[in-house]
């Protein structure tokens, strides 16, 4: 009890001494905070890329029929961007499918957790380098040792000796290769974030392609069928009149033709259907044969009424995938501000201050203290790496700039694709409609005169096919229009953005 008693005397009084003993380590981080401050960074700053200096997309303007025409969508430069721009084609299942997949994605949720791991990754580099690396060790170990000459009497004996402090570390970084090294790590969290935007906006426009291939598909199936019911009742009037020796039995050999090349396109249909609506599926977040997918008619979808266009210099400050590569041309400046770094000096502080002793009892008393304090300096002189890896960090950056460069390019080429494919929609669809509006006419027509003799059913039924054909044609421009649309809202990055889904708290030193 009194051994214990004692013990206790001496850790209160260590512990009195605590505020003496850590004005060492106190002093010491303040001048290394002090140094850190005045430090330089080496390298050159990032300065984001001049954006392009095209005003435009095309070399020549849209034709004018095509920006006024009544029954298209205008494409109007700096209009208002909608970020739920699919909620402009008025489907309300699509845009419950949208937030489903949303929600559900594994893929979105995969882009998700790489950004989160990007962004904690920021946070060890900035709170191993910025700040000092404190820790806290308490240790024992039990020695033998001889004081005894060679080939005199053993006088060894054996002690234990305890050991209790706390260190400190510390990198200066006066040539700023830790500040390089977050500030490159924090741009690719930012490209993560951006692939994060791209990888939502992708998801986004491939269900509404999806969901217009499966409507355009379905539609496309009935009016085949329609017309093999068609081609079939002309096989039974072709036989029927070889019967009567009124028709060639060639006759009926070419119409069996045709009537099973259009039998045979028809599983071709329902195969691209199928295979649409198992997509479809898997872009929702769910197995092919989890869920009964909704189905999707043309009627369904409403052309939007402006297509606002965004110009090149700004398209590239909101397009995810131009923002992701300026990101990693970021990074690419920052690991060559390392390479840098890395042939300047090194300093290195720590300090250590606890207390050592033979027994338990001495090792919290005032004679038990100890503490070190190092400092160390090392500049290379021969490493022929590390001129290397400067170079090499260089080509890098050379590198991310081409690749910028080249996205920048092919961001403008799709848009001037889709600006150019929804020019040509609307003309062909102008002309498709011509097209349908006279075999409707003329299907009339043949009605009537069968109606009063003048034909034969034969020849109403080859007008009605000829009318079907066109609206199988109809069909698919109508669905093109819609898809292009959307791919117009994809070229020009409407609805990547995510932040507020993972928001970015930066590591403070508060």
């Amino acid at each position: 009890m009194r051994k214990r008693a004692k013990d206790v005397r001496s850790i209160e009084a260590w512990i009195r001494e605590i505020p003496m003993n850590y004005e060492i380590l106190y002093k010491m981080t303040a001048l290394a905070a002090m140094i850190c401050l005045a430090g330089c960074t080496t390298g050159p700053d990032f300065k984001r890329p001049v954006a392009p200096a095209v005003e435009g997309y095309l070399s020549t303007p849209l034709a004018a029929h095509t920006a006024n025409a009544s029954e298209s969508p205008r494409v109007l430069e700096g209009g208002r961007r909608n970020l739920h721009w699919w909620q402009e084609f008025a489907s309300p299942k699509l845009d419950n499918l949208i937030g489903d997949a949303l929600q559900r994605s594994p893929t979105l949720a995969g882009s998700l957790a790489t950004l989160r791991q990007a962004q904690e990754l920021y946070a060890a580099q900035t709170g191993s380098t910025r700040y000092p690396q404190v820790a806290a060790n308490l240790g024992a170990q039990r020695q033998r040792s001889s004081s005894s000459a060679s080939g005199m009497a053993d006088d060894s004996r054996e002690f234990s000796l305890y050991n209790a402090g706390v260190g400190v570390k510390y990198n200066l970084d006066l040539a700023g290769g830790n500040r390089r090294a977050a500030e490159a790590l924090l741009a690719r969290a930012d490209y993560q974030q951006y692939q994060v935007d791209g990888a939502r906006l992708t998801l986004i426009g491939n269900i509404v392609t999806s969901a217009i291939t499966q409507a355009r598909l379905s539609e496309q199936i009935q009016t085949t069928e329609t017309i093999l019911r068609i081609q079939e009742e002309q096989l039974g009037l072709t036989r029927e009149k070889v019967r009567l020796g009124q028709a060639a039995p060639d006759n009926v050999l070419a119409m069996q033709t045709l009537v099973e090349q259009t039998r045979a396109g028809i599983p071709l249909l329902r195969n691209q259907l199928q295979q649409n609506n198992h997509l479809l599926a898997v872009l929702a977040g769910r197995a092919p044969g989890e869920k009964e997918l909704p189905s999707f008619a043309l009627d369904e979808f409403t052309l939007p009424d402006d297509l606002p266009l965004i110009v090149p210099s700004d398209l590239v400050r909101v397009r995810p995938d131009i923002q992701a590569a300026e990101a990693l041309l970021h990074a690419a400046n920052a690991e060559y501000g390392v390479a840098i770094a890395n042939l300047y000096p090194q300093i290195n502080l720590s300090a250590d201050l606890g207390s050592q002793a033979l027994t338990t009892g001495a090792l919290f008393g005032g004679d038990s203290v100890v503490w070190s304090l190092v400092g160390q300096l090392t500049q290379p002189l021969f490493n022929p790496e590390l001129p290397a890896k400067k170079r090499a960090a260089l080509a890098a950056f050379d590198a991310a700039t081409a690749n910028y460069q080249t996205v920048v390019l092919e961001s403008l080429r799709e848009v001037a694709d889709v600006l150019r494919a929804l020019e040509n929609d609307s003309q062909r669809l102008t002309a498709l409609s011509a097209a349908d509006l006279a075999a409707q006419k003329l299907l009339d027509s043949m009605r009537r005169r069968y109606d009063l003799g003048a034909a034969s059913y034969f020849e109403l039924l080859t007008v009605e096919q000829q009318s079907q054909q066109t609206k199988i044609d109809l069909i698919e421009v109508q669905a093109q229009r819609f898809v292009n649309c959307a791919a117009f809202y994809q070229a020009m990055g409407a609805g990547g953005n995510a932040t507020e889904a993972v928001p970015f708290i930066e590591v403070s030193a508060e």
